[in-house]
């Protein structure tokens, strides 16, 4: 799931009538992802939609984490061997995506001043590393039980009105422009079971790469399988940079498209 994406979709749907019929002050908007419906929130203004937008997770959860309030105490720690890095202690949550946590510092780099480049470099050996050595379970379906990607933070998870900044470097070592909506879903997850934030605690999380904020909070309980679960809320911005008008040929020999990697 794209959080980032369901916040620019909600917005998309009231303004090109693709949704509910829009109503103030805000409108609800359900987006059917990969992990499961996904309700947006999108403010209405009288004749077009606004910011900021907000949306209602999946139920979120633990899969790995050194906390002593999970459900099976057998995942309780996951140390991964990470070629060029060494042993770490990481976290896996789950928002929607599974991924990766760990402070950057772990890795000898700081996320706010180390260069991107590091940051890619080392999320990648991290993702690969997890990937050989954890096997991630999703109760509802194994198509979403796998690692999308690693996300490296300032460390600071227990709860403050300061910002938290992380960088997400997910699929083909790709970077996320925004503090990721799947990943601060997970990260409110994982510091809800560790004890470090109360239901309806916001945090503010800021991507390192290009300042952006998003907010986030655990808002009830729920249960995933046999995993405790909390459904998370996350605002953020969406913004329209342009709209394209695509043609295929019946002749085109590539009409359907291409790849080169």
């Amino acid at each position: 799931m794209c959080g980032h994406a369901v916040l620019a979709l909600g917005r998309l749907a009231l303004d090109y009538g693709l949704g509910p019929a829009p109503r103030s002050p805000e409108t609800r908007v359900v987006i059917h992802c990969p992990c499961g419906p996904v309700a947006a929130f999108v403010p209405w203004d009288g004749q077009r939609s606004r910011n900021p937008v907000r949306f209602r997770s999946v139920p979120a959860f633990a899969a790995a984490a050194a906390c002593s309030l999970l459900h099976n105490p057998a995942r309780l720690y996951l140390t991964v061997d990470v070629p060029g890095y060494g042993k770490v202690v990481l976290d896996i949550g789950y928002g929607g995506a599974f991924y990766a946590f760990l402070s950057a510092e772990k890795l000898g780099l700081d996320v706010c001043s180390s260069s991107v480049r590091d940051l890619v470099d080392a999320a990648t050996a991290v993702t690969e590393a997890v990937k050989k050595q954890f096997k991630p379970h999703h109760p509802d379906s194994e198509d979403l039980a796998f690692i999308y990607g690693t996300i490296l933070t300032d460390g600071k998870d227990a709860f403050s009105d300061e910002p938290t900044t992380n960088i997400c470097v997910f699929g083909d070592a790709q970077v996320d422009r925004s503090p990721t909506g799947s990943g601060v879903t997970a990260r409110i997850a994982l510091q809800y079971h560790k004890g470090l934030i109360k239901l309806d605690q916001t945090r503010t999380f800021r991507s390192s790469t290009t300042g952006s904020l998003f907010t986030g909070k655990a808002v009830e309980e729920a249960k995933c399988g046999d995993y405790n679960a909390v459904i998370v809320e996350v605002s953020g911005e969406a913004f329209y940079t342009g709209t394209a008008i695509y043609t295929a040929e019946e002749e085109d020999p590539l009409k359907y498209g291409f790849l080169i990697k």
